[in-house]
């Protein structure tokens, strides 16, 4: 191999980049699983994305069980998000706004341990969910892209993705529907530049 053939692999490696999914429902068969899953598979090859499945082992924020130490839970979520480039969360809406589990994930990971910054600090990170109902996650996604940005996180404006009656786009846990499946792959296209654009 030429050193300019060595130097193009080494930048091809380079921009590979991982992301950290997380979708933030804990039923194994939700809506948001299913669409996450789907992100992973039609993302750009320069996206790796790595589905963190551990929300339930995070136990509800208290700062006094801070002060002891992390929970086994909490140290894999800042350890998954701390490994990754960026972040992509699918989210429900429950009543209106954030899933409780999602939000309390985000509480422990946005806390800044002794002498380092929070997990989620610079990241850049994408936001979309899925819903049964006909507003989709239109009132929960303002209120994560508040919590994210507050932490820190560069969350991507643009497009905003709510994957409306979801019911019908799935089949077997698979994202069937074919426009479905096309404005999620835009999504991760657009994912994708952000990501470079973030870490210039």
């Amino acid at each position: 191999m030429s050193e300019t053939e060595r130097a193009n692999s080494m930048s091809e490696e380079r921009s590979v980049r991982r992301v950290c999914g997380i979708a933030g429902s804990l039923r194994q068969s939700s809506f948001n699983r299913v669409v996450l899953r789907a992100a992973q598979e039609l993302a750009p090859e320069e996206l790796t994305i790595e589905i963190f499945d551990g929300l339930g082992e995070v136990p509800l924020f208290n700062q006094d069980v801070e002060a002891v130490g992390d929970p086994s839970g909490v140290t894999a979520l800042k350890e998954a998000i701390r490994g990754a480039d960026a972040l992509l969360i699918a989210t429900p809406e429950y009543n209106g706004g954030v899933p409780g589990v999602l939000k309390n994930a985000l509480d422990w990971a946005s806390r800044v341990g002794a002498g380092s910054t929070s997990a989620l600090s610079g990241k850049p990170a994408a936001i979309f969910g899925a819903s049964p109902g006909r507003l989709g996650t239109a009132r929960a996604q303002p209120q994560l892209r508040l919590a994210l940005e507050s932490s820190g996180v560069f969350v991507m404006p643009k497009p905003e993705v709510h994957l409306m009656s979801i019911s019908g786009h799935v089949t077997d846990g698979i994202l069937v529907d074919e426009t479905a499946r096309r404005i999620v792959a835009s999504l991760m296209e657009a994912f994708s530049h952000w990501i470079s654009q973030v870490h210039v």
